[in-house]
C-alpha cells in the first residue's frame, strides 16, 4: 500500500479522496493554488504545498509544478480526482517517468478512450453496441454529407478529441453541412488542439445512462450497476440517480454485461464508467470516462463499496476482493448537484458565502467544501456541493431529497438549490419520464437558461 498520496485536484472531491486516505492509513499531500490556501482540503491534508497563481493553467493544470510538489513531498502515488489532469495521458505518462503511481488507468488506456472515434472503434471490435457512425474522423464535408444520407437525418458532428459540448453541431439537412462542419472543427481545434470531427446518427430524445465498472491489475473487472443522468444542461449534468427508472432486470443484467466486457477489450484496473444513450429499448455506446465521476457517490450508496479506496487499492495492485455475484443493489439513491449560479439564467455567482447550513438527518450525504466564509473563486467550476439522498424506493428519495433542499441554506451567493426543488415537483421527474431533453422543456416552462 502507499505511503504518500499527493492529491493533484481541490474542493469537495480533494476532500472525499482524503477521507479514503484516513481510513486507509495513508498521508496526504494537498496542493493549492495561492487563492485556495484557506480551502478545507489544505486544512485537513497531512501536508500542502502551494503550486502557483489562480489560473489553472499555471496551477492545477501545471505538470511540472505537481511533480515537483510530489518529488518534494516523496509521495509515491498522485491521484488526479476528476476534471483538470485526471484523463490526461501525458501526466499520466510522467508520472510513471517519474517512478509515481499515478491513480487511475494507463497512459495507453486514457488516449485510446479520450478520442472518441477510437473509442468507439474499440467498442464495436468488443461487441459493445454503438450508435450508426463514421468509422474515425471525417475528413471533410463532402464525406460527411455522403455518411449523413447513408444513415439518414438527424446526424450530430463530434469533436474526436473532446466532449462537454464542444466542438459538437446537430444537423437536420445537408444545406447545413458547410458551416456546421467549418465551426465544429474550429471550435475542436480551440477546445482540444485536436480539429477532427466524426459524425454520428443523432438520437432525439435518448436517456443518457452510465454503467460504473472496476477493475484491478490482475484481470478482473466488474459492474456495479447504472446511473441515469439524463437530467443535463448543455451536457453537464445536473441530478443523476441509481438505479435507473427505465431499465428492467433483464436489460441491467445485459448492460452491465457489456460494460464488463468493453472495459476488459481496454484492460481496464481501475474505476471508470462507460456511458451509454438509451432509447425504444436499446442501447449505444456514447464514450469511456477513465476517472471517478462527480456522482459516484449514488453508487456508493446503493452497493455498499467505497469507489474512491477501492480505486486507491486497485493502484496499488490489490486484488480485489468482490465478484460480479457480490453486488447488489440496496435501495434507490440520487444526487443533485448544487452550483453557485443564478438558478434562472445559470450565470456564475462567485463570491464569500456568508451563512452556510448543510441538512443532514437519516439517509443524507452532503460532499463539499464549502463553509460560512468561503469565497468562491470565478477561476474554477461552480460545483461547491452534492447533495446526495438514499432510500428504500426512488418515491422516497424525491421526498427526502426535497426536505434536503428545503433546509439547504447558501447566503452571499445565488445557487440552484430553488431550481432542483422545482424539478422534484416536476410531474414527468417524479414518473421517470426522462431523456436528455428533459431541461429544454423545463427551461421553456420556466423562462429560464
Amino acid at each position: 500500500m502507499f505511503r504518500k498520496i499527493l492529491i493533484a485536484n481541490r474542493g469537495e472531491i480533494a476532500l472525499r479522496i482524503i477521507w479514503a486516505c484516513k481510513e486507509l492509513g495513508i498521508r496526504t499531500v494537498a496542493v493549492h493554488s495561492d487563492v485556495d490556501a484557506d480551502s478545507l482540503h489544505v486544512r485537513f491534508a497531512d501536508e500542502n504545498i502551494c503550486i502557483g497563481p489562480a489560473p489553472s493553467r499555471l496551477s492545477y493544470l501545471n505538470i511540472t509544478n505537481l511533480i515537483s510538489a510530489a518529488e518534494i513531498s516523496n509521495a509515491d502515488a498522485i491521484h488526479p480526482g476528476y476534471g483538470f489532469l485526471s484523463e490526461s495521458p501525458d501526466f499520466a505518462r510522467v508520472c510513471e517517468a517519474c517512478n509515481i503511481t499515478f491513480i487511475g488507468p494507463s497512459a495507453e488506456t486514457i488516449a485510446l478512450m479520450g478520442n472518441k472515434s477510437e473509442a468507439k472503434r474499440t467498442m464495436r471490435a468488443a461487441g459493445v453496441p454503438t450508435i450508426p457512425g463514421s468509422d474515425g474522423p471525417v475528413p471533410d464535408p463532402d464525406e460527411a454529407k455522403r455518411l449523413a444520407a447513408e444513415f439518414g437525418y438527424p446526424v450530430i458532428l463530434k469533436a474526436s478529441a473532446g466532449g462537454g459540448g464542444k466542438g459538437m453541431r446537430v444537423l437536420r439537412s445537408e444545406s447545413e453541412m458547410e458551416m456546421a462542419f467549418q465551426m465544429a472543427s474550429a471550435e475542436a481545434a480551440s477546445a482540444f488542439s485536436n480539429g477532427d470531427l466524426y459524425l454520428e446518427k443523432y438520437l432525439e430524445s435518448p436517456r443518457h445512462i452510465e454503467l460504473q465498472v472496476l477493475g484491478d491489475k490482475h484481470g478482473n473487472v466488474i459492474h456495479l450497476n447504472e446511473r441515469e443522468c439524463s437530467i443535463q444542461r448543455r451536457h453537464q449534468k445536473l441530478i443523476e440517480e441509481s438505479p435507473s427508472p427505465a431499465l428492467s432486470e433483464l436489460l441491467r443484467k445485459e448492460m452491465g454485461e457489456v460494460a464488463v466486457k468493453g472495459s476488459e477489450a481496454v484492460k481496464y484496473a481501475t474505476a471508470g464508467t462507460i456511458e451509454f444513450l438509451f432509447e425504444d429499448g436499446r442501447f449505444y455506446f456514447m464514450e469511456m470516462n477513465t476517472r471517478i465521476q462527480v456522482e459516484h457517490p449514488v453508487t456508493e450508496n446503493v452497493c455498499n463499496v467505497d469507489l474512491v479506496k477501492a480505486q486507491i487499492m486497485a493502484a496499488a495492485g490489490e486484488k480485489m476482493t468482490w465478484r460480479q455475484k457480490d453486488i447488489k443493489i440496496f435501495g434507490h439513491s440520487m444526487e443533485c448537484r448544487v452550483n453557485a449560479e443564478d438558478p434562472l439564467r445559470f450565470t456564475p455567482s462567485p463570491g464569500r458565502i456568508t451563512t452556510f447550513h448543510a441538512p443532514g438527518g437519516p439517509g443524507v450525504r452532503v460532499d463539499t467544501a464549502a463553509y460560512a466564509g468561503y469565497f468562491v473563486s470565478p477561476h474554477y467550476d461552480s460545483l461547491i456541493a452534492k447533495l446526495i439522498v438514499r432510500g428504500p424506493t426512488r418515491a422516497d428519495c424525491i421526498m427526502r431529497m426535497k426536505r434536503a433542499l428545503e433546509s439547504f441554506i447558501v447566503e452571499g451567493i445565488k445557487t440552484n438549490i430553488p431550481m432542483h426543488l422545482k424539478i422534484m415537483d416536476d410531474e414527468d421527474f417524479k414518473a421517470g419520464n426522462l431523456s436528455t431533453r428533459f431541461m429544454d422543456r423545463y427551461l421553456s416552462e420556466n423562462n429560464a437558461g
